[in-house]
């Protein structure tokens, strides 16, 4: 099957020789050697490609046959030439809504309605003799404007494919491949761009941006993702229109933030969203990290030191085997945003010394209330602001040691998040002092195997006392209420500092307590 156009693709002199970065990002290319990565991409996209027939391909047949176009269109073309059929495929058309909701109920074994306002209906085919489920998006020509005041887009509907690609974020995915004879559409050089990992606007940036602001934020998640470089036009644009992504919801906000903190280097992409002043906007806490250093350097750059503990974290993420399988969103989140209580509590003290007292707790109140206003779900809140609000709670374990009283308690304190904290505080050692990295690794390292001697001991996963509330009750002689509850928390308090205690002891302790609250 041909893949028409691939063979006179235009490109750019100052694209060649393609970067040796691109093999990394998008997979070896050992297996065909050229100074070019263009015929690298082409072979691959036909390769990927040829596997939509024949589902796909009787899909375009049919919107011919009832006289409109369909094409491919966006991630999925920009994915086949990096070597990746995407499971959901995306298709624009110059059908209207209502007439590709028709051929899709021919097509398919179920269609939906994604959003007929925006143009847009989905459907699924079953895979046969155990091929996967072809799963389609089908949306109409269109241009998506907004409103200068507005947070949802203006849609008009188009008449061409070209004009349709002309609207789309960046030229690698500007790109399409029209069914069902696979006729490669590249009006833009999307190719060579992507050849070259370079990320360019169709049209001029600012026109781009202002038609959709989220792309701004699109730009900061492809760098991270698939290692792609910024042209200079693009960049002063996303300085200049910083601002504009104040009209988009949160909630969109929030996805993108989401897919960059997800991506295999998330640290290039937040770069991009400090650099530009996205940040300011949409993840304040992060570029307000970037404190003036003094003269003398007497205490870190901490929004460079939080970069670092992000990439530290993630390289301690496990398979998905682990206790803590990448790519792990709360970990992630907390490693970013662990100092963000630092510049409100920054001090310069007598001495020249600088400190930033309880700025753990302060971070934690700062994050949790970010986090709301991006609309994080409650659960992931919760676990990011108490993993900052524990994450100095190692430190003076090397020098002091610690009961078991304190370990059960680090246990039980941390909870569910202990595999995450374990992690946390480990990233969080960025000295350059190799004895003094060395000393705090060593002391983790004895603080996780006084924890794995203790679980061998004790229930250390879920320590509750020995007596529970009926016990207590029959005890003492006394019904439900605050009685019962003081009682609990004592016998909770015991257990924590003395470890398991049999039902005689604990009973013998209980009426002793007893005994000293009635005097």
């Amino acid at each position: 099957m041909h893949l028409a156009g691939l063979d006179t693709v235009p490109h750019r002199e100052s694209d060649q020789p393609a970067r040796a970065a691109l093999a990394d990002a998008r997979g070896s290319v050992a297996d065909a050697p050229v100074p070019d990565a263009l015929p690298v991409l082409r072979r691959r996209a036909l390769e990927v490609l040829t596997t939509l027939a024949p589902a796909a391909v009787d899909l375009g047949q049919r919107f011919r046959d009832a006289g409109h176009e369909l094409a491919l269109v966006g991630g999925p073309v920009r994915d086949a030439f990096l070597g990746r059929l995407s499971a959901d495929l995306d298709f624009t058309t110059s059908a209207d809504p209502d007439q590709t909701e028709a051929i899709l109920a021919a097509w398919g074994h179920a269609h939906w309605d994604i959003g007929r306002e925006f143009g847009t209906i989905g459907a699924m085919r079953h895979g046969t003799e155990g091929a996967p489920d072809t799963v389609v998006e089908i949306t109409t020509y269109r241009s998506d404007v907004y409103d200068p005041s507005s947070r949802k887009p203006a849609v008009a509907f188009g008449s061409t494919l070209e004009g349709d690609l002309s609207r789309r974020d960046f030229t690698v995915n500007a790109m399409a491949v029209r069914l069902p004879d696979l006729e490669f559409v590249d009006p833009f050089d999307g190719l060579a761009d992507l050849a070259a990992g370079l990320l360019r606007t169709p049209v001029a940036p600012s026109q781009s941006f202002d038609d959709d602001p989220l792309r701004m934020m699109r730009a900061a998640r492809f760098t991270a993702q698939l290692g792609f470089r910024i042209v200079p036009d693009v960049a002063e644009a996303l300085a200049a229109m910083a601002e504009r992504i104040t009209i988009v919801s949160a909630e969109r906000v929030r996805d993108e933030l989401t897919k960059t903190l997800l991506a295999p280097t998330p640290r290039a992409g937040l770069e991009v969203l400090v650099d530009s002043g996205l940040a300011d906007h949409i993840l304040p806490e992060l570029s307000g990290m970037r404190l003036e250093i003094d003269e003398h350097r007497r205490h870190k750059d901490v929004y460079e030191h939080s970069l670092i503990v992000l990439d530290q974290a993630i390289a301690l993420e496990t398979d998905a085997a682990g206790p803590v399988p990448r790519p792990d969103l709360v970990l992630r989140l907390a490693a970013l945003l662990h100092d963000c209580g630092k510049p409100a509590t920054r001090r310069f003290e007598p001495g020249g010394t600088v400190s930033f007292h309880h700025h753990e707790v302060v971070g934690a109140k700062l994050a949790a209330r970010r986090l709301k206003a991006l609309r994080y779900d409650k659960a992931t809140v919760q676990a990011v602001a108490r993993l900052i609000e524990l994450h100095l709670r190692f430190h003076g374990y090397g020098e002091a040691g610690w009961s078991d009283s304190a370990v059960r308690r680090y246990v039980t304190d941390a909870g569910p998040l202990l595999e995450r904290l374990h992690r946390l505080t480990r990233s969080d050692c960025t000295t350059r002092n190799q004895r003094k990295a060395d000393r705090l690794s060593f002391a983790y390292d004895d603080l996780e195997a006084r924890i794995a001697e203790l679980r061998e001991r004790e229930s250390l996963a879920a320590i509750r006392p020995d007596l529970d509330g009926r016990q207590i009750m029959a005890i003492l002689g006394v019904p439900a209420g605050p009685t019962v509850g003081k009682a609990y928390a004592f016998l909770l308090e015991l257990r924590m500092e003395q470890g398991p205690l049999d039902e005689q002891q604990a009973t013998a302790a209980l009426l002793s307590w007893w005994a000293d609250q009635q005097r």
